[in-house]
């Protein structure tokens, strides 16, 4: 977790450094092994062309290392940031703002459990003493939390261990953890030794929604809000695209995340992208997005994971780049 003290002191070298990126570079942070459907627009440097600038794409383990590259001034955009980051991110003080969904999802950020451990969420209580692998701080680790309760897990009774997806698939594999939680590729890891603890529809049933976020720097969305409503406007126009024509963009965006084939086949299958109308709706920055990240910073906060919660994080949802 990032705390208030580490963001506050990143915020003292950006001012050193320059805060704002340059008008003739914008650097866009992103996943790997985590194929959306903007990577066709990533390759062909459409983003470069519609904005007038070069994009330099540079790829991030997990949410709060975004957060953390956007406070020191070397990352102007994050696509994908996950939802969590984001609001742990903006509560300890981090100048951002959520401009965007970038992609919702349910079956590809998941929990799986060793099948040689015998337990499922009608036992789900024998976590407790045992060790969980997840990356901490993001909607992973939410969702993790928010399960557990629900099963009937005390969270502060499971050892719950800090790594990012691709460690944590080997410490499934190889046994040195129960249960694993990651998003996107090292899921196929994982499922080669176990099944997840609760699908994506069983945690959608109890309110368990899974998005990332498209967020920026604040001082990148007042000096060069033109360049950031071309970048979402890019980001519509490819999502588009691919849900006109999915098997014209598969292939390449499975060389821009990484990944195979058929894996890029199966998790974009369950992703969702909405148009930026969609997005300005009540469900989204219209209301509820404001909304959830009251919700996840209390049962954040409620968990130890954050200091305090605000009582509002309206003014860090600015809707006005999708018109």
């Amino acid at each position: 977790m990032i705390g208030r003290t580490g963001i506050l002191g990143l915020l003292a070298a950006s001012a050193i450094a320059g805060a704002a990126s340059a008008a003739d570079k914008v650097t866009v942070a992103y996943f790997l092994e985590w194929p959306t459907a903007n990577q066709v627009a990533q390759v062909d440097k459409t983003y470069d062309k519609e904005m007038g600038v070069e994009v330099d794409w540079r790829a991030f383990g997990n949410g709060n290392e975004m957060t953390q590259a956007m406070v020191s001034g070397d990352v102007d955009i994050a696509y994908s940031q996950g939802f969590v980051p984001f609001v742990v991110g903006v509560t300890n003080g981090a100048p951002l703002k959520l401009v965007g969904i970038a992609v919702t999802y349910a079956e590809n950020d998941l929990c799986i459990v060793r099948d040689d451990a015998g337990i499922t969420k009608d036992n789900a209580k024998e976590l407790e003493g045992k060790k969980v692998a997840t990356p901490t701080g993001n909607v992973t680790h939410y969702k993790l939390l928010r399960t557990l309760t629900h099963l009937g897990v005390d969270p502060a009774k499971v050892d719950i261990v800090q790594m990012n997806g691709a460690d944590a698939a080997v410490a499934l594999v190889r046994g040195d953890v129960v249960m694993a939680c990651a998003f996107g590729g090292p899921l196929d890891r994982m499922r080669t030794v176990g099944k997840p603890l609760m699908t994506g529809a069983e945690q959608e049933a109890i309110g368990i929604n899974t998005f990332d976020v498209i967020s920026a720097t604040d001082s990148f969305a007042e000096k060069h809000p033109d360049l950031l409503k071309k970048f979402l406007a890019v980001t519509d126009a490819a999502n588009a695209a691919y849900k006109k024509d999915p098997g014209a963009a598969y292939e390449i965006v499975a060389g821009a995340a990484g990944m195979d084939l058929d894996a890029t086949k199966a998790m974009m299958a369950n992703f969702g992208f909405p148009t930026n109308e969609e997005q300005l709706g009540p469900n989204w920055l219209g209301g509820g997005v404001q909304e959830a990240a009251k919700g996840v910073a209390d049962v954040m906060a409620s968990t130890g994971n954050l200091d305090k919660p605000l009582d509002d994080y309206a003014k860090f949802v600015d809707p006005s780049f999708l018109k």
